[in-house]
């Protein structure tokens, strides 16, 4: 049975950081890539940084770039999201995401190419 399982999130105040992590078991995820979204009340989720699990190339949505930082363990088969300068509109339910889509980049940022969810994580960010 996969699962993907995050962990971390939590009150933190403006200017502040936070790393998320992502314990995935059940299956390798080496040929996949492994995604964060996330998700705000009344919004659709959306596309906050993804990782090539094989070579660790990263994707990241503009508003979190030079912020956020996604990497992986491969030992731990965990992914992480180092969330620095953080700021109120950051503030969502996070879900970690696998994508086994590998050859076209365009699908990182859909969260309809995941075939693997987690359960998500709240984080919120206080002014």
């Amino acid at each position: 049975q996969v699962q993907l399982v995050e962990s971390g999130g939590g009150l933190v105040q403006a200017g502040g950081s936070l790393r998320l992590s992502c314990a995935a078991s059940g299956r390798t995820f080496s040929s996949y890539v492994m995604g964060w979204f996330r998700q705000a009340p009344g919004k659709e989720r959306e596309f906050v940084a993804a990782i090539r699990w094989r070579s660790g190339i990263t994707f990241y949505a503009d508003s979190v770039k030079g912020r956020f930082t996604i990497s992986r363990d491969a030992a731990k088969n965990t992914v992480y999201l180092q969330m620095n300068s953080l700021k109120v509109e950051d503030t969502a339910v996070y879900y970690c995401g696998g994508n086994p889509n590998t050859y076209y980049s365009g699908s990182y940022y859909r969260a309809e190419e995941y075939d693997y969810w987690g359960q998500g994580t709240q984080v919120t960010v206080s002014s």
